[in-house]
């Protein structure tokens, strides 16, 4: 099968390219096409500095996916079941993963069975940017929804963006590497008009997931329990992604159609446990959505931004396992979604707005007394902004009002109605000239709702569940520094250039300090209740959450062709379970949450040459509420190395006096894991060791 889809891909290289060279004699004239940007000055005023990473930086990680990205961010820990095709969640500073709000090109995606958001199945071949805020995005102009998020990421994927004369783009990508993995993706971006553009992505993904592994595990005496090589099995995959976008321009305005589609199957390799390598789980995801962006402005004084969606997501979850009863489920998720947001500039440097968000859902399952669950959830926000001189200031208070309701029986009692009121306040000043350092404080309340599982899971979901609280203080600094004209710096450690005699030059300098303490109430736990250690949901936890993020990168020169980017981050998490003194575990970190953990990026250019070294370190963790030499979990780091060289450019046509349009090729080498290390993220769920692969991106 990866020799079918090798050849498909094959094919669309040679129609490309063909199509390209047709294209030689459209231009009889030079023409020169003005960039349009839309931007209003009501969007971007921001209270809160955020963690950023960009296209190029993005091309440069040994990262497959947005979750894998997301580990270079301070505060985040990712949970990773192993293998291209493993699940991969994302929590951030301890507050657990339903707290986190994942915005797909502004409109968050919704998960209303489990509230999780897999990760893994968004590509990065397609996304331009990717961004963590604390707290939640600054701006006042944004929908209800994200005003409410204790946390958030927003992925952006590429606008399509065209160079004088040329009205088409083609981007190719192949990768092969360890586990049988091949990756094959096209983009394709088309210019109808000035105002009006066409991107379309698509992305084939197979691997075996199959890698070699150490299964070592020790009594509590120190004696060995086991100690052998196998060969992680069942974690096969074969997906398809397709996104198509529509992109316009308006007068003092934009607008974007989406169209997105994720079909899978997978196996789902399970935990090592008892001597068993194999297990019989299958699960197959279809996940579709069309989602619409209407963003206007009228004046300078007012903007409007109105969003609509609506997903299906179908979920076939099978365990034939001879050791268990077999399962065969088919979940079915519905969800219709509006929005609107409004800005108004009062008078200069004072801004407020209003957003309102209705939200459907539905859940539908062939299981046995299923409760058939539907929600609608109601958001309205207000929020003002101040600007002024050196002080910026941000408000906001979120009202939220849901109503569930379920098939009626003895498990599930009538609809109920939940209203909860969640303020926020952001203020940031800058005491310096130039605005280059800045200091930052907020204090912010949020919850999560239970979700369908939660409440209606067949004998172990709990209908009276309350929500999550949680509240978040933060104080930190900001360091922002660029040198648009650096001096010269002859600094003694660098040998080597000045062995050469040549410049070394600091471009740009940054340093994100902040320290936070969260708290966590009527935390959702399973818990044994009655005869037979008969599972249940109560609110029974209780979390405080001290931290402190440090990030920092800093870019420099030297001489004409090296230009190098070092980039590093550090956290310090110390989350502690307050639940009950009388229990054993009072006090105890919670469980997966090292108390420090941090990466190193380091990236060079030398003319044609690109190489990125990656470090991630994640320290001592337990896997249970106790913290025993038992549940223990030793630290691990792993290294990635990537080298990509760029040759010469071939012309793939010229026009008789038109400008050329060169086909660029890029080839790509990397190895992950580098020394071969030996690590569990999740307890019983090894890592791939050392692994390596190879890629080509065209681009005409």
């Amino acid at each position: 099968m990866n020799r079918a889809a090798l050849s498909f891909f094959l094919a669309i290289l040679t129609v490309a390219t063909a199509h390209a060279q047709q294209q030689s004699g459209r231009f009889d004239s030079l023409q020169h096409v003005k960039e349009v940007v839309v931007t209003s000055k009501l969007v971007f005023r921001e209270v809160m500095p955020s963690q950023k990473l960009n296209g190029e930086e993005l091309e440069r990680l040994s990262s497959h996916s947005v979750a894998d990205a997301l580990r270079y961010f301070s505060g985040v820990q990712l949970k990773d079941y192993g293998g291209v095709g493993g699940v991969k969640t994302v929590d951030v500073r301890s507050m657990g993963t339903n707290h986190l709000a994942v915005s797909y090109d502004g409109i968050v995606l919704g998960n209303a069975q489990n509230g999780q958001v897999d990760l893994g199945q968004f590509s990065l071949d397609n996304v331009d940017e990717i961004t963590l805020f604390n707290g939640q995005k600054s701006a006042i102009f944004q929908p209800a929804s994200d005003f409410a998020s204790a946390s958030s990421v927003y992925i952006r994927t590429r606008a399509p963006r065209f160079t004088v004369g040329k009205d088409t783009n083609w981007k190719l990508r192949a990768k092969y590497g360890a586990s049988d993995l091949l990756r094959l993706s096209a983009l394709y971006e088309h210019r109808f008009h000035e105002d009006l553009s066409l991107s379309a992505n698509t992305e084939v993904l197979m691997a075996s997931g199959k890698y070699k592994f150490r299964y070592h595990r020790k009594n509590l005496d120190g004696t060995t329990a086991w100690d052998t090589t196998a060969t992680r099995q069942n974690g096969d995959i074969q997906a398809v992604r397709a996104e198509v976008n529509l992109h316009g321009l308006l007068t003092q305005g934009a607008w974007q159609l989406k169209g997105y589609l994720y079909n899978s199957a997978r196996g789902i390799p399970g935990a090592i446990v008892n001597n068993v390598w194999m297990r019989g789980e299958r699960q197959q995801d279809l996940n579709t959505f069309v989602q619409a962006h209407l963003q206007k402005s009228v004046g300078e004084r007012f903007s409007t931004q109105w969003l609509a969606k609506y997903a299906f997501y179908r979920t076939h979850y099978v365990n034939r396992d001879s050791t268990r009863l077999p399962v065969d489920n088919l979940y079915r998720q519905q969800e219709a979604y509006l929005s609107t947001a409004n800005v108004l500039e009062l008078l200069p440097g004072w801004s407020a707005s209003m957003s309102y968000d209705l939200r459907w859902n539905k859940l539908s399952a062939d299981t046995y007394n299923f409760a058939w669950p539907t929600r609608f959830t109601h958001m309205l926000s207000i929020a003002t902004a101040i600007d002024y001189r050196h002080l910026k200031v941000q408000g906001s208070v979120v009202g939220t009002l849901i109503n569930d309701k379920s098939q009626t029986s003895t498990l599930h009692p009538p609809p109920s109605t939940l209203h909860r009121f969640t303020p926020a306040l952001f203020a940031n000043l800058y005491p310096l000239r130039g605005k280059w350092l800045s200091l930052r404080a907020y204090v912010k309340q949020s919850f999560r709702m239970p979700t369908f599982n939660d409440l209606y899971y067949t004998d172990i979901g709990n209908a009276s569940l309350l929500p999550e609280k949680a509240t978040q203080y933060d104080v930190g600094l900001v360091i922002d520094r660029h040198f648009p004209s650096p001096s010269t710096l002859h600094l003694p450690l660098d040998l080597w250039s000045l062995a050469r005699q040549e410049p070394f030059t600091i471009t740009h300098f940054d340093l994100h300090a902040d320290l936070y303490y969260n708290k966590v109430r009527d935390k959702i736990i399973a818990y044994p209740k009655g005869q037979q250690f008969r599972w249940t949901m109560l609110n029974l936890g209780e979390v405080n959450i001290k931290g402190f993020d440090l990030t920092s990168s800093v870019s420099f020169a030297v001489g004409r062709d090296l230009v190098a980017t070092l980039r590093g981050q550090y956290t310090y998490q110390d989350a502690r379970d307050v639940t009950d003194p009388e229990t054993p575990y009072y006090r105890h970190q919670i469980p997966y949450i090292p108390r420090h953990s941090g990466s190193v990026i380091m990236g060079m250019d030398w003319r044609r040459w690109t190489l990125n070294y990656s470090f991630l370190y994640t320290g001592e963790r337990w896997n249970e509420q106790e913290n025993t030499a038992y549940n223990h979990m030793q630290p691990w780091y792993t290294s990635d190395l990537s080298v990509s060289f760029q040759p010469i450019g071939l012309i793939s046509h010229i026009s008789p006096v038109g400008p050329k349009s060169p086909m660029t090729l890029r080839i790509t080498a990397e190895v992950n894991n580098l020394f071969d290390q030996q690590y569990d993220v999740i307890l019983n769920y090894p890592m791939p060791g050392r692994n390596a692969a190879i890629g080509l991106d065209i681009t005409f």
